[in-house]
């Protein structure tokens, strides 16, 4: 039989053809090894070119994030701890930044700070991985904060408004209701195109429960995911939570959408930082806190934002917690988030006792950026209510002393405390906008002015019901809404 020998050749040159480019040498590869492991961290000896925040494998199965360079030792915060892992397990260097899975699989789906499913589902397929530490946009690519974000909350939608891409704090002792107002937030954006992500840090599990629970019986889960790191969890995961919930939300705005996180809470994050920084024997600040805690509160915080028309016109609106001690608002942490946010929703202990909910201290509440996103109409309407309320509050000082007072005073203080009987509100009971811009109107034109504050739910019930169902919106004409608003009081009162 006759050989081919031409075609032997030509396959033999298509097998060999990588040695062309082969370059004989060394490969070398770094490994280190644990010289001590316990409260969440490790030392390694070795992996000297280890970098911040490099993912490191061990060869018992464990993860760590690099968190501490020194010249003979690397410290590590563990991500993924198995029994096994012990003093002397080698470990390798990848090279690589922590990602999270992003993407619309992981809407109504509660993960780890990882992305791994705590839900009892599958592993969410991932439209993309994305940087748990990312560059904030620069200015060039951001806007002016110029669309409201309805919190459906009448105090803050009407004199302390948000707008998409701003950073308002919630900011009050524990048990006034942070996290409920929180909660009413996202549960509002119910079709409104807002995507949400719920931060759990440090939480009792029968929180965490109670959290998920509402959100599913409100609907909100289909546009919500819920990233936790429980109380027990690794103090590595608690410190990352945070970055994990900002990448997801990061992801979405980069695709010319609409977000909004919540952190609960930033001060529970602010102990596990410490805790991590103590273990790793960084040299302690005011309060034993590093001295680099307010930069890994504004590196988080400052990735929400507002993108222009040519990056996509997406946004990230935050809503970091901070938990006080006795209301002192001028503590460390407290102080850092205020100068590094928009604004501050302050919650009050004296207001909640008196039976005002949601307990917002007007007074010392503030959004510097929020009027400018407002509804012209909604902001016309609130104009000076702010500034009288408070007002009212110092002028009713004066009736506990039995003085007398002209007509005017009089009037002031019984529209006052009408206002305030208004603007308590029932928590997880979010209101559309179009009931808010009906009692504007309403009280503006004095339709309560005769009204006793016992009434006053009546009143509002009646206008809650007729706007929902009267196709009038924030563009009619502020003469609609007043004839409107008039007819449906009349009407209710006659009947």
């Amino acid at each position: 039989m006759k050989h081919d020998t031409t075609r032997s050749t030509s396959l033999l040159e298509k097998q060999t053809a990588w040695l062309a480019e082969y370059r004989p040498g060394l490969r070398i590869t770094e490994q280190g090894s644990v010289v001590s492991v316990g409260d969440g961290i490790t030392w390694i000896a070795g992996l000297p070119s280890a970098a911040m925040d490099d993912i490191l494998h061990f060869e018992d199965g464990s993860r760590a994030m690099v968190f501490d360079l020194t010249e003979e030792m690397v410290g590590a915060v563990l991500l993924h701890e198995t029994p096994s892992l012990t003093a002397g397990t080698i470990v390798h260097l990848t090279s690589r930044a922590l990602t999270i899975p992003v993407g619309d699989t992981l809407l109504g789906r509660v993960v780890d700070p990882l992305g791994l499913p705590l839900d009892g589902g599958p592993q969410p397929e991932a439209a993309s991985w994305w940087p748990l530490e990312n560059r904030s946009p620069p200015i060039i690519a951001r806007d002016f904060v110029h669309q409201p974000l309805y919190s459906g909350i009448k105090v803050i939608d009407t004199l302390i408004p948000i707008g998409k891409g701003q950073r308002q704090l919630l900011i009050g002792d524990e048990g006034l209701g942070r996290s409920s107002v929180a909660l009413d937030t996202v549960i509002n954006q119910r079709g409104k195109d807002v995507l949400c992500v719920y931060v759990l840090i440090g939480q009792k599990r029968t929180t965490i429960i109670n959290t998920i629970d509402i959100l599913s019986k409100n609907n909100a889960l289909e546009y919500t995911t819920v990233v936790v790191a429980e109380a027990s969890a690794l103090p590595g995961l608690q410190h990352l939570a945070p970055f994990a919930g900002c990448a997801l939300a990061e992801y979405w705005m980069q695709q010319g959408r609409d977000t909004l996180v919540v952190y609960d809470d930033l001060a529970t994050h602010a102990r596990t930082y410490r805790e991590l920084s103590l273990l790793l024997r960084r040299p302690p600040g005011r309060e034993a806190y590093p001295g680099d805690i307010f930069s890994v509160h504004a590196r988080l915080l400052e990735r929400s934002t507002c993108l222009n028309a040519a990056h996509g016109g997406g946004s990230l609106t935050a809503l970091p917690i901070v938990e006080t001690q006795q209301g002192e608002i001028a503590a460390y942490i407290p102080t850092n988030l205020i100068s590094i946010t928009d604004g501050q929703v302050y919650l009050d202990r004296s207001l909640f006792a008196g039976g005002f909910r949601p307990a917002i201290d007007i007074g010392k509440s503030v959004s510097r950026i929020g009027g400018q996103a407002q509804h012209p109409r909604i902001k016309e309407e609130a104009g000076r209510m702010k500034l009288d309320y408070l007002q009212f509050l110092e002028l009713e000082v004066f009736t506990r002393f039995g003085a007398r007072l002209e007509a005017s005073m009089e009037l002031a203080i019984r529209r006052g405390r009408v206002l305030r009987e208004i603007l308590k509100q029932d928590r997880l009971a979010p209101l559309p906008v179009e009931f808010q811009m009906a009692w504007l109107v309403a009280f503006n034109d004095g339709l309560f002015n005769e009204t006793d504050p016992e009434e006053v739910p009546a009143q509002l019930a009646l206008l809650e019901h007729h706007a929902g169902i009267s196709g009038l919106t924030l563009d009619s004409s502020r003469e609609q809404w007043a004839k409107a608003v008039s007819e449906w009081l009349a009407r209710g009162n006659t009947a």
